[in-house]
């Protein structure tokens, strides 16, 4: 439907520290260390000071970060309510197949009594009129026998099967953000106003207007709680090599901090965007495993600036493979488990089929809730055509929907949004 240009990114430089100042703080540090160690206990009293001592050791970064991940996941699995939601969705989903096969077998008997009426037809039409008429009539006859309604009515049923089966047959974890809510994003860059909503705007003003239409999905489907979130471009894919070759280029800590505290001031989501260019996943992930561990932050793939060969981002449309996906997922899912945190979202992108292939093989696992985005601009015919050949026709398990302010004429309002088939669970805007 449409490749999205690159541009030049240029990398933020922090100013550096003078070391007269680093000197003075360490100073002080010492100082204050040293008033609050005192002068070392008497012997009668030791025991009991180093009791009071071992009370109030101060806590370890690690404890805080422990604290902050259980609170996240009470948090979330008090609003979304995900394992309900899944039982329910469920049972919803096992009438609509019963509903849909029914349907089917319906709709086959009325084909068969339709062609049988035709058959009656044709022959009293071979006995009135002349061959040219009879034949005719038989081309025609022969052309409905090959498109019957059942067949398009049955694949409802085989989609709701399949996913069933892959996607949704796992209980979810405490804190899983999926079914039970859904999570509207904001996407780009603060470095460019031509890659998203995200860098467009002034900060102040693109929260507020990412609130405000986070309210408008609530308001389309108030069962459906909504968890608004930034996607920020980590690792953004170049038209030059670069000097290391990579074609890409990673964004500083003093941005991803900047945004991060953007999304921490409202209580947002934040996912950590990633365009490999000539790199790979593993190596792109490695530098932001770091902010992967808090609770908040979660992951994104576009496979459209995944390059091989010698091939360029922004000549040709990138392509990821299920195994490099699966790099990402398995990363996320041990750090689920080492700083036991609530599951990651991980988003891949998509717009056409070979940027992701083999997706049946994508591994699923409860500490990671996989979600397919179909990305693309273009009018709403073109987009409910993308969503139903590259989503509904490639389940994996859990849908998204990507939209664009300036390039989707007429855009799709939340309403159009939530009647989708598979109903999306994350929305993104760019």
């Amino acid at each position: 439907m449409r490749a999205r240009g690159t541009g030049p990114i240029h990398h933020a430089r922090g100013r550096l520290i003078p070391r007269a100042f680093g000197a003075l703080v360490a100073l002080g540090v010492f100082i204050a260390c040293g008033d609050a160690r005192g002068d070392p206990p008497r012997a009668a009293g030791h025991a009991a000071a180093g009791h009071a001592a071992a009370a109030a050791a101060p806590r370890t970064h690690a404890d805080t970060m422990l604290d902050s991940a259980h609170a996240v996941t009470a948090r979330l699995d008090q609003r979304c309510q995900s394992a309900t939601r899944m039982t329910n969705l469920l049972a919803a989903i096992r009438a609509d197949s019963d509903s849909a096969r029914a349907d089917s077998i319906r709709r086959a008997e009325q084909d068969s009594i339709r062609l049988a009426s035709a058959d009656s037809l044709g022959w009293a039409d071979s006995v009135h009129e002349d061959g040219a008429r009879a034949h005719t009539t038989g081309r025609h006859r022969a052309r409905r026998t090959r498109h019957p309604a059942a067949v398009v009515a049955t694949q409802p049923a085989a989609w709701h099967a399949e996913v069933a089966r892959r996607a949704l047959g796992q209980a979810p974890l405490p804190g899983s953000l999926f079914p039970g809510c859904r999570v509207v994003a904001y996407y780009g860059n603060p470095f460019s106003k031509r890659m998203g909503i995200l860098g467009e705007i002034n900060p102040d003003s693109m929260l507020a207007r990412l609130q405000r239409q986070s309210d408008a999905y609530l308001r389309a489907d108030s069962t459906t709680p909504v968890l608004p979130a930034l996607e920020l471009i980590v690792t953004v894919a170049q038209g030059a090599a670069g000097r290391d070759g990579m074609y890409r280029a990673r964004m500083p800590d003093s941005v991803i901090d900047k945004v991060a505290s953007w999304a921490e001031r409202r209580g947002y989501l934040l996912i950590l965007d990633v365009q490999v260019g000539r790199s790979s996943v593993r190596s792109e992930i490695a530098p932001l495993l770091k902010y992967l561990r808090r609770p908040t932050v979660h992951l994104a793939l576009d496979p459209e600036f995944a390059m091989s060969g010698a091939k360029v981002p922004g000549h040709v449309i990138g392509t990821l493979d299920a195994s490099q996906v699966n790099v990402a997922a398995d990363t996320l899912a041990a750090l689920v488990t080492q700083y036991q945190l609530p599951p990651k979202m991980l988003i891949v992108h998509r717009f056409t089929r070979p940027m992701l292939t083999n997706h049946e093989r994508i591994h699923l696992d409860p500490r990671v809730q996989m979600v397919i985005d179909m990305d693309g601009f273009g009018a709403p015919h073109l987009k409910r055509s993308s969503y139903l050949h590259y989503i509904f026709d490639h389940p994996v398990q859990f849908a998204g929907f990507k939209l664009f302010y300036k390039n989707d004429k007429p855009i799709l309002t939340p309403e159009q949004v939530v009647k989708l088939k598979p109903i999306p669970v994350f929305i993104m805007y760019q």
